[in-house]
C-alpha cells in the first residue's frame, strides 16, 4: 500500500533542485528573458504579434464589449493563431515585472518538476496558461502579459498539493501576501502609487485552475 511522506528531499539533500533537475522551468524563464529584447519590453510589433488577439487588426471598439471581444478572439482562432493562447506568457513589460516572475516561477516550479514530474508541470503550465489569458481577455481585452498568472496557478497548485500530500517546501505566509496583493490589485491603489494596472484576473485565473488540478491530480505514486 502507497504510503504518505511528509519530507521529499531533491538530490543533494537539497530542498531546491538544481537547475540541471529542472530543464522546463529554466527554458520557460529563458525564453522570458529573451523575448523581452525581441519585443523591446513589450513595446514592438513582435509584441503584437504575441498578444492574445493582434490589436492592430480590428478597430479598437471591438474590445470594448464581450462580444466584440468574442468576436475577434474567434477570428483570430480560426485563421490558425493557436499560440496567441499562450505566447502572452512570455510578454513582460519591466525588469520588476520579469524578475519577480522569474524568481517565483523558479522557487516553485523547478520543485513541481522534480517532485511531480515534468509532464505534470507541462499540462500544469498549459493550463494555467489558457486559464489565466484567457480570462484576462474575456475582461479587459488583449493589451496584458506576463507569467504571473502561471505562478499564481502554480502556488494554488502548490498550496493545496502540500496540504494533500506534504512535499513541497514554501513559507506558508507566501499565500496569504500573495492573495492580499491579488486583492489590492481589484482596488485603485497600485494606480495611485504609480505601480500601473495589473492583470488580476489573470492572477485569479491562473490561481483557480492552480486549485482544481490539485484536487483532480493525485500526486506521483513516488510521494504517495
Amino acid at each position: 500500500m502507497d504510503q504518505q511522506i511528509s519530507s521529499p528531499i531533491t538530490p543533494g539533500g537539497r530542498w531546491q533542485p538544481a537547475p540541471k533537475h529542472a530543464p522546463f522551468v529554466i527554458a520557460v524563464i529563458a525564453l522570458a528573458l529573451v523575448m523581452v529584447w525581441f519585443t523591446a519590453m513589450g513595446q514592438n510589433s513582435v509584441a503584437a504579434a504575441m498578444m492574445f488577439v493582434d490589436p492592430r487588426q480590428f478597430p479598437w471598439d471591438t474590445f470594448s464589449s464581450l462580444s466584440g471581444r468574442l468576436d475577434a478572439l474567434s477570428a483570430t482562432l480560426a485563421s490558425g493563431q493557436i499560440w496567441r493562447l499562450i505566447t502572452p506568457d512570455f510578454l513582460h513589460f519591466s525588469w520588476t515585472h520579469i524578475i519577480f516572475n522569474s524568481v517565483m516561477l523558479w522557487f516553485l516550479g523547478s520543485q513541481i518538476e522534480w517532485m511531480d514530474g515534468r509532464i505534470r508541470l507541462v499540462i500544469l503550465f498549459v493550463v494555467t496558461s489558457l486559464a489565466s489569458n484567457g480570462l484576462q481577455y474575456l475582461v479587459s481585452g488583449p493589451l496584458f502579459g506576463g507569467l504571473s498568472g502561471v505562478v499564481y496557478g502554480i502556488l494554488g497548485y502548490c498550496w493545496l498539493g502540500q496540504r494533500r500530500w506534504p512535499r513541497f517546501q514554501f513559507p506558508p505566509a507566501l499565500v496569504t501576501f500573495a492573495l492580499v496583493w491579488m486583492i489590492i490589485g481589484f482596488t485603485p491603489l497600485p494606480e495611485m502609487v504609480g505601480i500601473g494596472r495589473m492583470a488580476n484576473e489573470a492572477h485569479l485565473g491562473g490561481f483557480v485552475a492552480g486549485l482544481a488540478l490539485a484536487a483532480i491530480i493525485p500526486p506521483p505514486r513516488r510521494v504517495r
